[in-house]
């Protein structure tokens, strides 16, 4: 999981600054003083529907190797899946990141998700991820000693 969320500000648009034509002359940008225009609500909403859910592809593509083969899987049935799954990601990178604010820390790890689903109820699935999270990081080891790296440990959110 080497995924990042960034918990960082948005950065500052700075404006747009003259570049040179070929031939040496200077273009000016027209909006070297004016400030970025406003985002619409619509441009909003279509931002945080794009950037907000897993890939519908993704969703579809686990929806299918849980059902027999025969089985045929509606478009709004993966529509709720992939908002619900969303959501859920959501909620429980929150709560994480939460603990990791309050401890002063930058960087979610694999322990703060346990965390999160047990403080939110989610024990019996916290139990299983403990069993993968162990698997995953026994794996990285692995390859790590084989292949002389680091050894670094990957399964963090960074917050930078």
């Amino acid at each position: 999981m080497s995924e990042a969320i960034s918990m960082a500000p948005a950065p500052i648009v700075a404006p747009i600054a003259p570049r040179e034509q070929e031939d040496g002359s200077r273009i000016e940008a027209e909006n070297v003083n004016e400030e970025p225009a406003p985002i619409t609500e619509q441009e909003v909403g279509e931002y945080r529907e794009q950037d907000r859910y897993l890939p519908i592809a993704n969703v579809s593509r686990i929806m299918k190797a849980s059902v027999p083969s025969t089985a045929k899987i509606a478009k709004d049935a993966k529509e709720c899946v992939q908002e619900c799954v969303s959501e859920f990601i959501s909620f429980i990178t929150s709560e994480a990141a939460e603990k990791c604010q309050l401890e002063k820390r930058k960087t979610i790890g694999g322990e703060d998700i346990l965390y999160a689903m047990g403080s939110l109820g989610f024990d019996n699935y916290a139990e299983c991820l403990k069993v993968h999270l162990a698997k995953l990081r026994a794996h990285q080891h692995g390859n790590a000693a084989m292949s002389g790296g680091s050894g670094r440990n990957t399964d963090r959110i960074d917050e930078d």
